[in-house]
């Protein structure tokens, strides 16, 4: 069992028709749907293994909703519900570049699960948005003992660059520092702020340096380095949830025991199919 503890929140995904004009009206495509990096995670990994999702929605219609639509996706869906649901507006730019604006709602008050929660769990992956706010962030570490104490394994995404700043950096690296996921992910920009390009992980944590279409390297705790390279893909209109489902097929594959070059090629061939289509999707605009 994989289980991802984060935000569920509605994607409202916007791709202008054209350069955005201030002040008047700017034609484009709007999408709206599921959307939250943890659940985007669980949602292309229940393809591939049972996989649960944890975490808090608004007590309101729209949180109903989006429970449902991960559960069809073959998620076990955990959620705790009160306040308002969140979402996230998304400003894909043409080169498929994304600026978000969010609101995390209840996703920001994820308080104590309940320990049922995590039966059966020997892989939890945390995105770092988890840790943002205190409920949230005590929650995330009670879970992290949990899953550790019984023998899995944990792994963090670093998630944005304005998160971590916010949450600052060394403090965010000291508990990195007292963690030693197993694996924590971070894109180009996020490991320049962190410094992780140039550094040995602690002992037993591997870093998942992503950076585009340029090869992914992964640094092991003697500081042994391999990069692995990125396919081709005819375009990236959107890279919502690349990132993500590039987070799902690496887990699935560690935690079928294949090796950080193959889970890499896993989750770079699995990120690819969201690249045509609005948000975390494979569907693409008709």
């Amino acid at each position: 069992m994989l289980a991802v503890a984060g935000d569920l929140v509605e994607d409202v995904v916007v791709w202008p028709a054209g350069p955005v004009r201030p002040a008047t009206d700017n034609p484009a495509l709007i999408r709206r749907a599921r959307g939250g990096s943890a659940a985007n995670v669980a949602m292309f990994a229940a393809a591939l293994r049972p996989t649960r999702f944890i975490g808090r929605v608004g007590a309101d219609p729209l949180g109903t909703q989006l429970v449902a639509a991960l559960a069809e996706s073959g998620v076990d869906v955990r959620v705790q519900r009160a306040g308002h649901t969140g979402s996230i507006v998304i400003i894909v730019d043409a080169d498929g570049e994304r600026t978000m604006f969010p609101d995390r709602g209840a996703s920001a008050e994820l308080g104590p699960v309940s320990p049922d929660w995590l039966t059966g769990v020997e892989l939890l992956h945390v995105p770092a948005y988890t840790f943002a706010t205190a409920p949230s962030a005590a929650s995330a570490l009670d879970m992290i003992r949990t899953v550790r104490a019984a023998g899995g394994m944990v792994t963090v995404d670093a998630s944005s660059t304005a998160l971590l700043t916010g949450f600052g950096t060394e403090r965010w690296r000291k508990l990195m520092g007292r963690l030693r996921p197993d694996v924590l992910f971070a894109n180009a920009a996020e490991a320049d702020l962190l410094r992780l390009a140039g550094e040995t992980p602690p002992a037993g944590t591997h870093f998942v340096l992503k950076d585009g279409a340029r090869p992914t390297t992964i640094i092991d705790g003697t500081g042994r380095r391999l990069t692995v390279p990125v396919p081709p893909v005819p375009e990236a209109r959107d890279t919502t949830g690349a990132g993500d489902a590039f987070a799902a097929g690496y887990l699935c594959a560690l935690a079928d025991g294949r090796s950080p070059a193959a889970a890499a090629a896993a989750g770079h061939s699995l990120a690819a199919t969201v690249l045509a289509a609005p948000g975390a999707s494979t569907r693409e605009v008709s």
